[in-house]
């Protein structure tokens, strides 16, 4: 089993933070996201606890269609918000191909203990396989393809928040005006390029109808 954990620092109040998860699709950088749906939402004492179905796309290299042929993957996130603690924890699994590989991740989000007005973002994941003879390669193809997909989701969220919340991106984008490196600009410019590009295919996502799967255990 391979193991990884991070932290990622949104320079947005925990409040926004909370409110943006839930509509941090489509965006620029989860085009790999077909459907989501909500499945369970109630409240347990002053909590609110809800279970999302999410499909994705499924690519995989060549060499692993040899084990996987199916095009997209169903996951499970269950999520508690603590709008006392301002904690909101969420919990994801893939609940298809668990034969070939699981990934089971956490993530939680906290006000920053240096700046009340940033949020934390802490991350851990389990990577596993039980292909026998293989199990070692596809865990680390797994948590190789885990990294590169948390810079997608950071990226994405990033500019949710920056869509709902567009009075502090340009607080944001004032306080760093003059410390943005020549590289940090072209990125802004080529992330602006990208999302004009793929406008149209996100308008077509969000009026295509959720894809259902049959999933052993989503209901609770």
């Amino acid at each position: 089993m391979k193991f990884h954990e991070s932290i990622t620092v949104f320079k947005f109040p925990w409040e926004q933070v909370a409110q943006g998860i839930w509509q941090r699709y489509p965006n620029p950088e989860s085009t790999h996201v077909l459907s989501e749906d909500t499945v369970v939402r109630k409240v347990v004492g002053n909590c609110l606890h809800s279970k999302r179905l999410l499909t994705k796309t499924n690519r995989m290299p060549k060499w692993g269609e040899r084990f996987i042929n199916a095009r997209n993957v169903n996951v499970i996130e269950e999520s508690i918000v603590n709008p006392e603690k301002k904690e909101f924890s969420t919990y994801t699994r893939n609940v298809g191909l668990t034969k070939v590989m699981t990934v089971v991740e956490k993530v939680t989000y906290r006000p920053s203990s240096e700046n009340s007005q940033w949020t934390v973002v802490e991350r851990q994941a389990w990577i596993d396989s039980k292909i026998f003879g293989f199990g070692y390669a596809i865990q680390k193809f797994g948590l190789e393809r885990y990294k590169k997909n948390i810079q997608k989701a950071s990226a994405g969220f990033l500019y949710a928040l920056n869509r709902l919340f567009p009075a502090s991106e340009s607080a944001v984008d004032f306080s760093q005006s003059h410390h943005m490196t020549l590289e940090e600009r072209k990125q802004r410019l080529k992330d602006a390029a990208r999302e004009t590009a793929k406008r149209a295919k996100e308008l077509a996502q969000e009026k295509a109808g959720p894809i259902y799967a049959a999933c052993e255990g989503v209901r609770s």
